[in-house]
């Protein structure tokens, strides 16, 4: 479980996101936007 920050929010895990996915898409003011995790395990976010 991930600590509480100082303004009291609790970072959300990337796997509670993808599900075990490596792409999802996310739609956030109209747009669409694809969140990507990458085989070295980063996270890469394009509109």
């Amino acid at each position: 479980m991930a600590a509480r920050r100082a303004d009291g929010s609790t970072p959300l895990p990337s796997e509670a996101l993808l599900q075990g996915r490596r792409t999802i898409e996310i739609s956030h003011n109209g747009a669409v936007y694809r969140l990507q995790a990458t085989k070295l395990g980063k996270l890469i976010l394009t509109k």
